[in-house]
């Protein structure tokens, strides 16, 4: 039975190549957390060449190159950004650094792709905002819990298709195992790591903007609380928040630091989709007492009840479009108007947040 608590998560789908070998070279920087792994695992998969990593920590360097021995060690950040044969680099540095570093990669004329949450300010927002509009260069985020998560791709398909007709609603359940031994010091940092709302509540502003197809929202509540894990007084183990998109749909979400040892994976994640003709539910990660394997879709509609389980059978079309875009200079894999409000989203929700002492 896995107990990961979601640092590491890495999945490995079918590879579906939009680029043969050499055609496309790309970079890993910055190993600070696990989702490096994953990232790097979506390029290759579509096609990738991975030619360089760089980590002050040399120890990370020597796991990550366990895992693609194919990569050489760079000597330094500059090594990377100055080869010209690098037309993106993949990075998951701590969470307050991954606005700057891409302020920095995009000046050196090539495409960033971070780990979530892309910032813990405003502020950051804005210069990277400013920076990828005046150098013409990406700015993409690893929103994993859909992009990498065949249900909530196949959620989108099905949407698309009108099966449940307009999306009024989603309800997104994100819960994280803590196991706080494991963590960095940074992950215990508010100024770090930028508020649970920040971090973890982006995945959810995201797939609420994707599914209702809404370009922006309002935060009409947030709260935040450190309810059982007061030895981290600067972390946040619970926060919610509630929104009304543009369109009128409205969406509700929680996250958590709660996953009891005995569930087998890291955290029971759920998205509920509530259309005008019918409902979808996602069971992301396990379907608990009856599954161990993850990506259950039940869908309902006026053709009557479905239980769908797509685990290997989608795939993750974001890694071959985003390659496609850095190469065609294009915007199908996700657009920086659509990544920049998910971040702002969650920003101004951990900024606006009622904290509960």
């Amino acid at each position: 039975m896995q107990k990961s608590d979601g640092m590491n998560y890495a999945p490995q789908g079918k590879p579906s190549r939009v680029v043969e070998s050499g055609e496309f070279y790309f970079a890993a920087m910055a190993l600070d957390h696990g989702h490096i792994y994953g990232m790097c695992n979506g390029l290759c998969e579509a096609g990738a060449d991975l030619k360089w990593v760089y980590d002050p920590d040399h120890e990370k360097v020597k796991v990550f190159l366990q895992h693609y021995p194919q990569a050489k060690a760079a000597s330094s950040a500059e090594e990377i950004l100055s080869d010209p044969e690098i037309r993106l680099v993949a990075a998951a540095a701590v969470p307050s650094e991954r606005g700057p570093l891409g302020v920095r990669v995009m000046e050196s004329g090539k495409d960033y792709f971070t780990d979530k949450a892309p910032f813990t300010t405003l502020h950051q927002l804005e210069e990277a905002k400013a920076v990828a509009s005046r150098t013409g260069r990406k700015y993409m985020v690893y929103y994993s819990e859909r992009l990498h998560v065949e249900s909530a791709i196949y959620a989108g398909q099905l949407i698309e298709q009108g099966a449940i007709g307009r999306v009024i609603q989603v309800i997104g359940l994100g819960p994280h195992r803590l196991n706080a031994a494991s963590r960095p010091e940074w992950f215990f940092q508010f100024e770090k790591y930028g508020g649970i709302l920040c971090d973890i509540g982006s995945h959810q502003i995201e797939q609420f903007l994707t599914f209702t197809g809404c370009k922006d929202a309002k935060v009409t509540s947030a709260k935040v609380a450190n309810y059982n894990n007061k030895q981290y007084p600067e972390l946040q183990d619970f926060g919610d928040m509630t929104l009304v998109g543009d369109n009128g749909a409205t969406g509700y979400f929680r996250v958590d630091w709660f996953t009891p040892d005995g569930l087998g994976t890291w955290g029971d994640g759920r998205t509920l989709i509530l259309g005008t003709e019918g409902y979808i539910e996602l069971r992301k990660y396990i379907d608990i007492a009856r599954d161990q394997a993850g990506d259950q879709v039940y869908l309902v509609n006026r053709d009557g009840e479905q239980r769908m389980e797509v685990q290997g059978k989608v795939g993750f079309p974001f890694f071959g479009a985003l390659i496609l875009d850095c190469i065609h200079r294009t915007e199908h894999a996700m657009s920086h108007e659509h990544a920049f409000k998910a971040a702002e989203l969650c920003l101004i929700a951990q900024r606006d947040a009622v904290r509960i002492e």
